[in-house]
């Protein structure tokens, strides 16, 4: 007889669930993995790890597996997922709060003298908003 592992929210919330959840004020745990972020967000071809990949790792506390991955990098942060999102997760949030948890622990962020930003033909909030990502 196989026995199956019965997971909830309660066992499943580590430090790092807790600190995405205070951050981004919402629960980790109403994503059910529809997919509709994946579909619609215009940087998922580029990324490692699509969104609500991200998400199940973050509701699974897997914040070690986060750690390398380049998808809560290159997020453009432009609600196209929070917008589709049927059970009106904030995805974008998650994702900026995932980023914030990472630097805290200094487990990630390349800091902002790794980023070759050419400044030319670029409006300013797209300069502020790359450097808000590797700074906190």
């Amino acid at each position: 007889m196989i026995e199956r592992l019965r997971l909830s929210a309660a066992t499943l919330k580590n430090d790092f669930v807790r600190r995405i959840e205070q951050v981004a004020g919402q629960s980790a745990f109403a994503c059910y993995q529809c997919g509709k972020c994946t579909a619609g967000c215009p940087m998922a071809a580029e990324m490692d790890l699509t969104p609500n990949q991200v998400l199940r790792f973050a509701q699974l506390g897997l914040g070690e597996r986060l750690r390398g991955c380049r998808t809560v990098w290159l997020c453009a942060s432009c609600f196209t997922c929070s917008a589709r999102c049927p059970k009106g997760v904030k995805i974008a949030e998650v994702m900026e709060a995932v980023r914030v948890v990472l630097i805290r622990r200094e487990m990630a962020g390349p800091g902002p003298q790794a980023v070759k930003i050419d400044e030319e033909g670029l409006p300013p909030i797209a300069i502020i908003s790359a450097l808000r990502k590797l700074t906190f």
